[in-house]
């Protein structure tokens, strides 16, 4: 069964961010953070500035999925509350 987060992104309708078959969260600039899918596939979460040394965001994602994954398999979607407003969402 695969699990979202609901992601609230500025200006736009939440978006829902699997949190199967990740293998990492990295952050890639300040206003960056990248999640990569087993599958190849990323998603790159573009954020206020957080810092040149904060992993907020980065730690924030990965506590998020933790919680959403060990909810009862009826969970589908966990809402996320992310510590920086998001202003965009890329998958590739």
């Amino acid at each position: 069964m695969d699990k979202f987060l609901s992601v609230p992104v500025t200006a736009e309708t939440n978006f829902y961010l699997s949190v199967s078959d990740v293998i990492a969260i990295t952050r890639s600039s300040d206003t960056e953070s990248i999640i990569t899918y087993n599958s190849g596939n990323t998603a790159t979460i573009t954020h206020d500035n957080v810092g040149a040394a904060d992993f907020e965001m980065r730690d924030s994602l990965q506590n998020a999925m933790d919680k959403a994954l060990e909810t009862s398999w009826t969970n589908v979607v966990a809402a996320y509350d992310p510590p920086q407003a998001i202003s965009a969402i890329a998958i590739a």
